[in-house]
């Protein structure tokens, strides 16, 4: 369930919709996300434009860029070029050599970037800055005390 803090701070930014589309919970059940999960909440309940853009970054709006880009090549070419497994879904474009990652199976997020990040969490060393999707999301929104 989504905290209070991001449900109304969408609500006051006029970013959530009560309504869930077919479209969207197709388009989140093509990657392998739970339709339960906080995160398919967000993407399904709130929405600003193909992105949300905080703390000078931006990240998408999945559900927008599955149906809207050519999301899936992306993400084959993300899991081949950084040898990412496909449990991980990125939440950006890797601007500037790092993103933001979100693991469908434990709901935990990370940012990895080239290099030694990248090499630590391929050697299971990297550990998630975020415990789930929520904590991630305040942090991201400037929501956390």
């Amino acid at each position: 369930m989504l905290s209070d803090k991001i449900q109304l701070m969408s609500e006051s930014r006029g970013w959530w919709f009560n309504d869930v589309t077919k479209e969207y919970c197709d388009a989140l059940l093509s990657i392998g996300v739970d339709i339960d999960s906080d995160f398919a909440q967000f993407y399904l309940h709130v929405e600003d434009s193909a992105t949300f853009y905080s703390r000078n970054q931006e990240i998408y709006q999945i559900c927008w860029f599955s149906i809207n880009s050519n999301y899936q090549l992306d993400l084959k070419r993300t899991y081949d070029s950084l040898k990412i497994p496909q449990n991980y879904i990125p939440l950006d474009n890797f601007e500037g050599g790092g993103g933001y990652f979100y693991n469908k199976d434990t709901e935990e997020v990370l940012f990895v970037s080239l290099g030694e990040k990248l090499n630590e969490f391929l050697n299971g060393r990297l550990i998630p800055q975020w415990k789930n999707f929520n904590m991630f999301i305040e942090w991201f929104f400037e929501l956390d005390d």
